[in-house]
């Protein structure tokens, strides 16, 4: 499937430091993708309208079980009221049972550095996964 590209649901302010947040979460078994991929469909509409959502964007890698999102937000505060909040709470601990590997990770940046590159995204992903492993 291709990526569903970078969309800026708000514009960010100039000049701003925004929170970025990537994910690599693959499922357990190939019958378990269909589930997941029309969950993630409706956690992403959310993400598009979402109070303090700056960008964001997902790659469906339904063959190999395995999708990636990213997203940049105006802070941790938004982040977390959009992880807490219907659909996505609900869609998220449905879909813990069926998740095999989940790698999260965070940084900063500006305002301008977006929209945040798919390379950039899985290295800085690559590194975590490295880091928990190491731990």
């Amino acid at each position: 499937m291709p990526t569903l590209p970078w969309t800026t649901p708000n514009t960010p302010r100039p000049n701003s430091q925004v929170l970025v947040m990537a994910s690599r979460l693959e499922v357990r078994s190939l019958k378990d993708v269909p589930r997941f991929f029309l969950k993630s469909l409706a956690a992403w509409k959310q993400v598009k309208t979402a109070p303090g959502a700056v960008g964001a964007s997902l790659i469906a890698q339904p063959l190999k079980g395995v999708f990636w999102t990213l997203s940049a937000w105006e802070d941790r505060q938004s982040l977390y009221a959009y992880a807490k909040a219907e659909p996505h709470y609900s869609i998220m601990t449905s879909l813990r049972e069926v998740t095999k590997v989940s790698v999260f990770t965070f940084w900063d940046t500006t305002a301008e550095q977006l929209p945040i590159t798919w390379p950039d995204a899985k290295n800085r992903l690559a590194e975590q996964q490295r880091t928990d492993a190491a731990g």
